[in-house]
């Protein structure tokens, strides 16, 4: 109370209570003089305590009697305003604490009499409540007094006033136990000798008790009196008290105060003697209550249950229960029993809705189940208590199902006065039932035989939130929605089982790892205290044990029969998972405690919820046989269980066949039951260790499922989604289907989860599938149905998962496998074969421990039942027993030892006429051997492996072996690569102790190629297979030895000798291309049908002729690609050039050959012995060339030996080319003269292909042959990497012998049939990849003439002109000899007719012409100042190139082209004419300028008609074309006039003179006309003529007289137009004029008023007079026009006359002189006009 007692406090409040007692001094100063006396005493004495005491607040207390006395007379006087004053004083006074005992009971005297005279109610309230609360001063009778003041006022007339009593009562009671609680809590360390209390004495014998407990234990005890209508004890003065007001206020105390309750046997004594019998009492009316059984017109209403008294009632016996249930043990019984029968079906709604409300408070404190089942279940004669709550909550749930639920009806009419309004507001306020109107069937609803409850949302998890239970406020039962009392009970259920689930589980966890803890204390020295406590906690685990299994054993039968019925109505998928998981938790907990039946009865209603309705499984039918007779009992009463309907309404997700022998139809699996079906997956995952015999029952209801479901097991054993074999297949929704990987998947994490169980669980599990795989095989025997292999394949998965124990259960296993091997269906075979060997491998593989190298009794074991197969005589076992073994190979090859004869063995054993798939395996195996096991055999068998391999080579009959066997010897020879120094010390220490025992026997060592050593005899072993297999007949192996052979060379070749190097060139090598070349050359060119067998032949091999083919391009390329890649160890060969000739020589041969395909192949193999500069690096190049007969370093080409690998036959020329332009490293050239020559010698081959190649034939018949795009386009490609090494001696020569074959490769035509491949279609602008080619070759040469010396660049004009020719093609597409082409629109592919010549199509050269004279303009504009591009006229000859597509311009085969013309013209001439201007003086561009005239000439004024679809925005972009062609002239030419020859001049004056007399198209409509006429283009030569004209000074007479006669010209023109204009319009009278004469008129009008503006810019001296006449002369005719009828006439003439004012004020000395200049303007102007004009 710091606060209070403060200084500043203790101030404030005297200063207050002085300012109190002043204000009732004058408040009363007339009415009632003697309150005003004692309030003024009252200040005198306020003051004197304050002066003379220290401590003021203990002083004011002392004589509080006196400080209240005057407050309390105010009070007396009843005047409002001075009580009020008075009480407000008074509370401050007991606020702060200074109100003594005696002050505290006249106060309460007073407030007495307030009360009685009812004044100030609430203030009362108020100051009884701060009396209470702020101090304890107020005890017994003062106590009692002002708790009945309060319970008098709660029973006022006045609303406000009872609700603030009621609370305050509430407040009041509270204080009064708080009180207790604080005394106890002073108390408590002192020791009291117990006083012994009689069971019967006096109930007011109280005074043992301390204040504070005393005042509670008679309040308390006079509550239970009023409760009981009886007179209270201690609150004297009561005259009115509620039973509902009663009940609440003895709940809350009992609620809120448990503790003082169990500390004090008084109060002890009063719950049992007092409340137990009283609410038995009040219960008697609900218990004697039948519904139905009294008519509505009974005398007897008194009996009926009363809601507010009923409800209240449950809630103080959920309180007793609760809180006092080890005092009130006998009366808890009798509770619990009346909840029971008030469940009962002939008790109202409501009160069966409110007691299962009550049960689910019980329900969801396990530990409180736990003790009715120790004090009541487990008591021999006493009531069972849990049980009977379970199995009422069972028949409660049955009742409304079986009972027609009439909830509201018969709430209706109990209601006495029936308030309906108040029932359907508590209706709607409950959140369940929302949304049920209006036909809402979506609901999570209970359905069973056609009684439909909904799902309310009642309550949380685990939580008993009542709704009934906490109407406090109704007086008449509401309205129970229907589903309610079903969804409670339903909770009630559910929180039941997770209660006792996880409170026993934690017990049971919590005893395992005490135990644990135990038994590791005992493992250390033990003493006998430790013995002792062992053995207790061993009894109290035996007592607690037998509560968990007596709780189990007391509700399992219950909850099971209500659950069951349950999942069979559940509609709801969320209401089915927590049945589903309630009955999961059970059966887990069933087996923990090892509760064999009532496990295994939980497990098959899970079962039977999985598979369809009535499904036949014998092993769950025999299992509920024993539970369906079963019926159990509520107090002694049987109950019947009732079976589940099957009438689900459930979505069927899947339809299959059912597992039986005969199936008869097809069943159907709802949602609910693959619900079902997941947690029997979880059930068994989750708790498999304590399923033991159940196993049977989860196995054999899922392999139905399963089967159902169509999973068929997979690789490893896992089920996957799959086809029945036969019959209708399974039909599955779309929701199932996605479902189904998830089962298979939960599916193989259970047999996963076999790992964790102990061994005995795990022999459990065998034991059923092994079972259950007898069954399946029982069924499959006699039929070929598929049969079940769910068994099997889970066999196998436990098996997989549990390898680190296989010796525990390999016998059983592996045992059942094989008895599955022999049997005759032979799916079922082919699974058991399947599993064994999969065991058999991963045992081998799996990382035992100790290993098995070790463990050789574990090997054998493992291996054993793999040479049992053998005594099985079917063919699909033995395929299965060789494919196990080459596994076995490939994973435990090198770690056989011992085991490898065994495994050699049974390769061996395979004999011919086992059928050619069992030799295919063996050689399988042989094969794996050769590729993975070489270097754990010894050295000398190698060469054995080699002639094995090579025979099989040479085998004729399996093409497949024979060449396998090739890609044997080639990882062979890679293995000799890889391990030859190894290998060469073995076989010389072999070779040493053979030779040894040669010679002690005297004969001589007889093995192959005698004299070379060991090592190179097995090389010469492999070349010689390989030679032989290269000739073979058959095409396939050819290729594939062929391949072998070269591949061999070129990534092995460096371990030869040069002396074997010689050889191999001319022996080999040349030798093998001279019998292909010669074989190729005489094949037959007979068609062969079929390749032997069933093997189509494509047509590009269907002669031997083309087979043959093939086999010369893989020779030739081989042959090159050694060249290539071994050309530093070739070279120093003495004869390499001699070599290097023979190799062309073969080049050419095959690139002149009329084969495409090896012609094209000769160029790529050209291709790549001159790509390559050198394939050595400096740091791997050897120091010296080794001697002959020395060891050879390993040196690989680009590639270190580590990265070799098959992959060298494939490899790319990429990375080649890329090396190739590599300047980091330059080429290494051993002589460089002989190498300048080898590259001349290319050159030299080159042309030779490339001009017999590209030479037009003579004759052209159907047989002539015409080289292919592709060939073509690689044998110009070819000449950029050549031309690298000869530029240096490159002449005009060579160059011209280019160009002749470049020219001559563009020209060739290509046939029909291969046109769609190359071409792109006719519309798209693409160049082919031969014309890239040509442009390339080009491009390389310029470059190189670029940078090359002066005498190379004058290279440059025969660049351009071969370029210009290009360019010509756009126009005139060049011939090819006389063979007669197509266009390509014009092509037929796909010709009908067989053996019809292929026609020879022309390619579309335009997009390549204008690719070149894009190359062209850019090489100009690099070039244009060389000297040689200016003597050799290049200029020139571009326009004279460039003018016949202008010259064309609409009748070009391509619109672009022109286009691409005019716009390199103008980039040409912007860089060709200033240095033509510059040259002037020298005549050598004098030709070029009558040329570029009539160019453009030809191209403004075109002879070319444009197309008639030409549209009027392009027709206006064409112009603009023409325009820029005209400002051209006049920004790069007239300018310029004085460097450029007269004639040209003229010709332009003229060609612009021409333009700006307006031209317009015929072809166009009217409507277009004036669109059409190139209004633009006549402008700007217009403004360009008289910019031309004025602006300048003339320089020559000659340039004035152009200019002159140019407007002369001009203005004449306009006259005759406007006076034929005047004349037509005349004539014509009211018709319009052609549209056509219009436009002209027009125009010719703008062009005057143009012509007047550029006259007025114009310096008046270069204005000739003669001009000026002819302008003012148009004048009058301007003026006659204005009669004229057309308005577009008319604005226009307004505009050409406008200029003419400037003439109408000149001055007139200038006039004069201008008329004495031009007498013919006198002649012209009327006399008056002059007359007026100068006066």
């Amino acid at each position: 109370m710091s606060g209070t007692s403060s200084p500043e406090a203790v101030k404030k409040l005297l200063e207050n209570m002085q300012g109190d007692l002043r204000g009732l001094s004058l408040e009363c100063r007339k009415k009632f003089p003697p309150v005003k006396e004692a309030a003024e005493s009252g200040i005198i004495k306020v003051k004197t305590i304050s002066a003379r005491n220290t401590d003021v607040l203990a002083a004011l207390k002392e004589n509080s009697s006196e400080v209240v006395q005057p407050f309390l007379m105010g009070c007396g006087t009843k005047e409002p305003k001075i009580t009020q004053l008075c009480l407000a004083a008074i509370q401050r006074l007991m606020s702060h604490e200074v109100v003594s005992e005696a002050a505290a009971g006249n106060i309460i005297n007073m407030l007495w009499q307030l009360m009685e005279n009812s004044l100030e109610e609430l203030k009362l309230l108020q100051t009884v409540l701060v009396l209470l609360t702020t101090n304890t001063v107020v005890h017994d009778e003062a106590l009692s007094k002002a708790i009945v003041l309060c319970f008098r006022l709660h029973f006022t007339k006045d609303n406000i006033t009872n609700n603030t009593a009621a609370a305050t009562v509430r407040q009041v009671v509270t204080v009064v136990f708080e009180r207790v609680v604080a005394e106890d809590e002073r108390y408590k360390d002192v020791i009291e000798q117990p006083v012994t209390v009689q069971g019967n004495s006096n109930r007011r014998s109280v005074s043992t008790l301390k204040p504070c407990a005393k005042d509670a234990y008679m309040l308390f005890q006079d509550l239970c009196q009023l409760v009981n209508a009886d007179a209270p004890y201690w609150l004297v003065g009561m005259t009115e008290m509620t039973r509902t007001f009663g009940l609440e206020l003895l709940e809350s105390v009992l609620n809120d105060f448990p503790q003082v309750f169990l500390q004090h046997q008084e109060f002890s004594f009063l719950l049992k003697e007092r409340v137990c019998p009283l609410v038995i009492k009040l219960f008697s009316p609900n218990i004697k209550f039948r519904q139905g059984s009294s008519s509505s017109s009974s005398p007897a209403p008194v009996e009926k249950p009363y809601f507010p008294i009923c409800m209240r009632l449950l809630r103080v016996v959920s309180v007793l229960i609760k809180q006092f249930y080890s005092l009130l043990v006998t009366e808890c019984e009798i509770f619990l029993s009346l909840l029971v029968k008030f469940l009962d079906a002939d008790k109202p709604q409501w009160l069966r809705a409110v007691a299962v409300e009550s049960i689910h408070r019980l329900c969801v404190q396990p530990q409180l189940l736990r003790s009715f089942c120790q004090f009541y279940d487990m008591k021999q004669h006493s009531t069972k208590v849990f049980r009977d709550i379970v199995n009422a909550l069972g028949s409660f749930i049955q009742s409304l199902f079986l009972v027609p639920n009439t909830g509201n009806t018969s709430a209706t009419t109990n209601q006495t006065g029936g308030n309906t309004p108040g029932g359907t507001a508590s209706a709607q306020t409950n959140p369940g039932i929302l949304g049920m109107g209006g036909g809402a069937t979506v609901l999570p609803a209970f359905e069973y035989r056609g009684t439909w409850i909904p799902i309310l949302n009642v309550t949380v998890q685990g939580s008993a939130k009542a709704t009934y239970l906490e109407m406090l406020d109704k007086v008449e039962p509401p309205t129970i929605p229907e589903g309610y009392a079903m969804s409670v009970a339903f909770h009630c259920l559910l929180d039941l089982v997770r209660g006792i689930t996880t409170m026993i589980e934690g017990e049971l966890g919590q005893a395992e790892t005490d135990g644990q803890t135990m038994t590791e204390t005992t493992l250390s020295p033990a003493q006998s205290s430790d013995q002792q406590s062992v053995s207790g906690q061993t009894d109290k685990e035996l007592v607690s044990r037998a509560v968990w299994e007596e709780m189990v054993n007391a509700c399992w039968c219950g909850l099971l029969a209500a659950l069951s019925l349950l999942l069979d109505a559940s509609t709801d998928e969320a209401a089915t998972e927590n049945i589903l998981k309630a009955e999961l938790t059970m059966a887990a907990l069933c087996g923990k405690l090892g509760l064999v039946t009532s496990r295994d009865a939980f497990i098959t209603a899970i079962c039977k919820g999985s598979l369809p309705p009535h499904y036949a499984l014998t092993v769950l039918n025999s299992t509920t046989a024993a539970l369906s007779n079963k019926t159990y009992s509520i107090q002694g009463q049987n109950v019947q269980m009732i079976s589940p309907s099957s009438e689900s309404h459930q979505q069927v997700v899947a339809v299959g066949q059912p597992l039986a022998l005969q199936p008869q139809g097809t069943v159907m699996l709802t949602s609910k039951n693959i619900q079902c079906m997941r947690t029997l997956l979880n059930l068994a995952h989750c708790h498999g260790a304590v399923l033991g015999t159940s196993w049977q029952l989860v196995l054999a209801t899922l392999q139905h499922l399963v089967w159902i479901l169509g999973l068929k097991p997979g690789v490893g054993g896992a089920l996957k989604p799959g086809r029945a074999v036969e019959g209708p297949s399974t039909v599955l929704t779309t929701a199932v289907m996605t479902d189904l990987p998830v089962i298979s998947n939960i599916l193989s994490r259970l047999f996963e989860s076999s790992q964790y169980l102990d061994d005995v669980s795990l022999h459990h599990l065998i034991n059923a599938l092994c079972s259950l795989s007898l069954e399946a095989m029982d069924m499959a025997y006699g039929n070929n149905k598929e049969p079940s292999l769910f068994a099997v394949a889970k066999l196998l998965e436990t098996g997989l998962v549990n390898m680190h124990r296989i010796e525990i259960l390999w016998r059983p296993l592996t045992g059942h496998l094989l008895e599955v091997c022999q049997h005759p269906n032979s799916r079922m075979r082919e699974w058991g074969a399947e599993a064994l060997t999969s065991l058999i491998k991963a045992g081998l593989t799996f990382n035992h421990d100790p290993p098995l190298s070790q463990n050789q009794r574990l090997q054998l074991l493992l291996l054993n039942p793999l040479k049992e197969l053998s005594n099985i005589n079917h063919p699909d076992i033995r395929i299965k027993q060789l494919e196990c073994v080459l596994q076995i190979l490939q994973s435990q090859g090198d770690s056989l030892g011992p085991g490898w004869p065994l495994v050699l063995g049974v390769m061996g054993a395979i004999r011919s006429d086992q059928g050619e798939s069992l030799i295919r395996t063996a050689f399988q195996c042989l094969q794996l051997v050769v590729t993975d096991f070489l270097p754990t055999m010894p050295c000398t068998c190698l060469q054995i492996v080699v002639e094995v391999a090579g025979s099989f080579g040479l085998h004729n009959q399996e093409l497949n072996i024979s060449l396998t066997s090739i890609g044997l010897l080639w990882n062979i020879s890679d293995y000799f690569f890889q391990r030859g120094e190894i290998i060469e010390k073995e076989l010389n220490k072999e070779e040493a102790v053979l030779q040894k025992q040669a010679e002690e026997k005297g004969v001589m060592l007889n093995r192959p190629f005698h004299p070379a050593p060991p090592f190179d005899c097995l090389w010469l072993c492999l070349y010689a297979k390989l030679g032989e297999l290269c000739v073979d007949p058959r095409p396939a192996v050819r290729k594939s030895a062929g391949q072998t052979l070269f591949s061999t060379i070129g990534a092995h070749g460096t371990l030869l000798q040069h002396s074997t190097w010689h050889t191999v060139i001319w022996k080999v090598l040349f030798h093998l291309l001279d019998r292909v070349r010669e074989s190729s050359t005489t094949a037959d060119k007979e068609k062969i049908e079929s390749g032997g067998g069933n093997i189509l032949i494509h047509h590009s091999r269907d002669t031997a002729e083309k087979q043959w083919a093939e086999t010369w391009v893989l020779t030739l390329a081989g042959v090159a690609r050694i060249f290539n890649t071994r050309r530093y160890l070739l070279q120093p060969l003495g004869d390499f050039s001699k070599a290097w000739d023979v190799l062309l020589d073969h080049i050419q041969s095959a690139a002149l050959s009329k084969n495409n395909e090896v012609s094209l192949a000769a160029l790529k193999s050209f291709q790549e012995i001159l790509q390559i500069v050198s394939p050595v690096r400096d740091s791997e190049k050897p120091d010296t060339l080794p001697a002959i007969n020395v060891s050879v370093p390993v040196v690989v080409g680009a590639m270190t030996a580590t990265s070799l690998g098959r992959s060298f036959m494939r490899t790319d020329s990429i990375g080649e080319r890329i090396g190739r332009y590599n300047a980091s490293e330059p080429p290494v050239i051993t002589d460089e003269i002989e190498d300048l020559n080898l590259w001349w010698a290319a050159w030299n081959t080159w042309y030779r292909i490339g001009s017999e190649s590209t030479k037009p034939p003579i004759t052209c018949d159907k047989l002539t042959f015409i080289p292919s795009q592709p060939f073509l386009t690689a044998l110009i490609q070819i000449f950029p990497a050549l031309y690298q090494h000869i530029k240096t001696g490159f002449s005009m020569d060579d160059l011209q012998k280019l160009g002749v074959i470049l020219h001559g490769a563009v020209s060739v035509p290509i046939s029909s049939d291969a046109s769609p491949f190359i071409l792109p279609s006719y519309t798209e602008a693409v160049l082919t990849s031969l014309q890239e080619a040509v442009l390339t070759a080009l491009d390389v040469l310029q470059k190189a003439i670029c940078v090359g010396s002066e005498n190379m660049q004058i290279m440059y004009p025969a660049i351009f002109d071969q370029l210009l020719a290009f360019v010509e093609f756009s126009c005139k597409p060049p011939q090819y000899g006389q063979l007669e082409t197509k266009h390509i629109a014009n092509a037929k592919y796909n010709q009908i007719q067989l053996f019809a010549p292929a026609e020879w199509v022309a390619l579309n050269y335009v997009p390549f012409a204008e690719r070149s004279l894009e190359v062209v303009v850019d090489l100009y504009q690099k070039t244009a100042c060389h000297k040689a591009v200016v003597n050799e006229k290049v200029l020139q000859n571009v326009i004279k190139t460039l003018r016949i597509p202008l010259s064309l311009k609409y009748s070009c085969p391509s619109e672009s082209t022109w286009k691409l013309a005019v716009s390199s013209l103008l980039k040409v001439l912007s860089i060709g004419l200033p240095v033509a201007r510059q040259h002037a003086s020298s005549g050598k561009f004098d030709s070029m300028w009558p040329e570029l005239a009539n160019t453009f000439e030809d191209f403004l004024f075109t002879k070319s008609i444009p197309p008639d679809n030409l549209s009027i925005q392009e027709f206006q972009r064409n112009e603009s074309i023409d325009v820029e062609v005209v400002q051209l002239i006049s920004t790069e030419i007239l300018p310029y006039a004085n460097f450029i020859p007269k004639e040209f001049v003229g010709q332009i004056m003229t060609m612009l003179n021409k333009g700006s007399i307006h031209s317009q198209s015929s072809s166009f409509t009217e409507a277009e006309i004036d669109i059409r006429m190139r209004e633009e283009f006549s402008k700007i030569c217009f403004e360009t003529l008289l910019q031309f004209s004025f602006s300048n000074k003339v320089t020559t007479p000659q340039e004035g007289y152009i200019s002159r006669m140019a407007l002369s010209v001009l203005l004449k023109r306009s006259q005759d137009v406007l006076h034929r204009y005047i004349e037509d319009e005349r004539l014509s009278g009211k018709c319009p004029l052609p549209r056509q004469q219009v436009t002209e008129i027009i125009f010719v009008l703008k062009a005057v008023s143009t012509l007047i503006d550029s006259l007025k810019k114009t310096q008046p001296e270069n204005v000739d007079a003669n001009t000026w006449a002819q302008v003012i002369a148009l004048y009058p005719t301007l003026v006659e026009c204005i009669s004229c009828s057309s308005s577009e006439v008319c604005s226009a003439l307004k505009e050409a006359l406008v200029p003419f004012k400037d003439f109408m004020q000149p001055p007139a000395s200038k006039i004069l002189f201008w008329l004495s200049r031009s007498p013919a303007i006198e002649m012209l102007l009327p006399h008056s006009f002059l007359h007026r004009l100068f006066c």
